[in-house]
């Protein structure tokens, strides 16, 4: 973690390499944060699948359905677990901007690498408010900060604001699940002012040979794909790296029937009814041996027919026999 504000872009370009994982909060039947289950999934991704960092109390952490007491009690089990392990980056974007302050602060001071704040979502703002939000926050922090860009904000970022951004001292990255024109347009300006990911898995190869991306900032692929003896998403992820990429292309077409389930349980609910998967996303770790539970309202269970169905879709893909041969193993 950089020291000082002045040194948090080019510690992001040190340590940002490799698979980040966008981290759930798993819950008990009754709702409660089950702080059991989450210290087991971190030691899942730590221990087992050897994430290089965590993103913590996002999106696919429920951010929004969580107290601001939960939400710095998750941050600190996520740091207790990685340390010494890996990076850790906590969300803390609310729409208040003071408590977004006290959120990051509070991030810091308990050992948060860095902070990343999704656009602020309301009120309806035009760009120059959206820029006097981020420099508020900033200026009240030391800790480095990326922005997230997500297109369920309401709104996206331009290439010129987020350039501005990029010029705040201590604003160090950018996650980026934007098409690939607006992509390469954001890296033309910004250069390498920041660290930009585009966290897309069916992209990540080709990111990183075509375009020089060295970090997938964050997504569940990491703990969705993988088990404790297959891992064909961090092999692939070493090889592109070591810029070995024959053999980097040959593992990732292994991993192609895994996709489709990947696009039918987490990415049509978003794109063609508007809704988050998470409910789908819990019951796929459960599978794997993790800690899911329910999610909270609005969101909707998990229904049995579903559950079964995503279950099928594993078997077919051969993903739940892998999970069966790593118990077996054990």
């Amino acid at each position: 973690m950089p020291s000082r504000k002045s040194e948090a872009k080019e510690a992001a370009r040190a340590l940002f390499r490799g698979l980040w994982a966008a981290l759930p909060t798993p819950f008990t039947p009754d709702g409660a944060v089950d702080e059991a289950g989450l210290r087991a999934n971190m030691r899942r991704l730590t221990d087992e699948l050897h994430i290089d960092g965590v993103f913590c109390t996002g999106v696919m952490g429920e951010f929004w359905s969580l107290t601001k007491e939960e939400r710095k009690r998750s941050v600190e089990i996520v740091v207790e677990e990685a340390k010494g392990k890996c990076l850790v980056i906590a969300h803390t974007c609310h729409h208040s901007a003071h408590e977004t302050v006290e959120l990051s602060r509070h991030a810091e001071a308990v050992g948060a690498d860095f902070i990343i704040l999704m656009n602020p979502y309301y009120p309806p703002a035009n760009e120059a408010m959206v820029y006097e939000w981020f420099s508020f926050v900033a200026s009240r922090v030391d800790i480095g900060i990326w922005m997230f860009d997500p297109p369920f904000a309401g709104y996206g970022l331009s290439p010129q604001l987020t350039a501005r951004i990029a010029d705040i001292e201590n604003v160090c990255g950018l996650k980026l699940p934007r098409p690939r024109e607006h992509y390469l347009a954001v890296k033309r300006l910004c250069g390498d002012k920041i660290v930009i990911s585009d966290p897309s898995e069916p992209d990540w190869l080709s990111l990183i040979r075509d375009h020089g991306q060295r970090v997938h900032q964050s997504s569940p692929s990491p703990y969705l794909f993988q088990t404790r003896s297959y891992q064909p998403l961090r092999e692939y992820t070493e090889l592109a790296l070591a810029g070995r990429f024959a053999e980097a292309q040959a593992k990732s077409d292994g991993m192609a029937a895994l996709r489709p389930v990947y696009e039918r349980w987490m990415n049509a609910p978003w794109v063609e009814r508007k809704i988050m998967p998470m409910a789908y996303l819990k019951a796929w770790c459960e599978m794997l041996g993790m800690a899911g539970g329910p999610v909270r309202p609005p969101l909707l269970q998990i229904t049995a027919m579903e559950r079964a169905e995503l279950k099928a879709d594993l078997e077919r893909a051969g993903l739940l026999a892998q999970v069966r041969e790593a118990v077996a193993a054990e």
